[in-house]
């Protein structure tokens, strides 16, 4: 019987990836790593690392504060590594229309309530609802993977990251 072990990353540890194809040809998939993208983003940057239509996933290198944004719909940011602390503050009227795609940096100080703060630790994910604004920070470089839409500020660097 074969045995497999898994194996957690971190900034600080992780292997470069690999896949395995079976019957099938590699150009047909594309892989990265997320610590790998994160070691070479500068802060807050959203690295697309995986896409499906509109929809993509984005590595960010968490470090320091960022700036506050807000977005039309939810977002959902998970913690890989370290500690990130988001909050939030529901706005008094939306700062975008609701078809446009992706976050937006607020540009100053959300005007709003405060709904209060999450602490997110490896593995812990939340909710980020649609037209609250939210700000992160970590003391530490953290590395989070956040599920949205693809917007103005989704770099992608497919040929940088990608495997051949």
């Amino acid at each position: 019987m074969t045995t497999y072990e898994t194996k957690f990353g971190s900034l600080d540890y992780y292997e470069k990836g690999g896949i395995e194809v079976i019957d099938d040809d590699p150009k047909h998939y594309a892989f990265s790593n997320v610590f790998e993208v994160a070691n070479a983003s500068a802060p807050w940057e959203k690295v697309a690392v995986g896409k499906n239509m509109e929809y993509v996933l984005e590595v960010i290198r968490a470090e320091g504060t960022s700036e506050w944004r807000t977005c039309a719909h939810d977002e959902f940011p998970l913690v890989l590594d370290g500690e990130v602390t988001i909050e939030l503050v529901k706005l008094d009227i939306p700062l975008v229309a609701a078809d446009k795609h992706g976050s937006v940096s607020l540009g100053g100080e959300p005007i709003g309530k405060a709904m209060g703060r999450i602490v997110l630790r490896r593995g812990h994910q939340a909710l980020l609802p649609a037209n609250a604004a939210y700000r992160m920070s970590a003391d530490t470089a953290s590395v989070v993977l956040l599920q949205t839409i693809h917007g103005d500020d989704t770099i992608e660097r497919w040929a940088e990251i990608c495997l051949s």
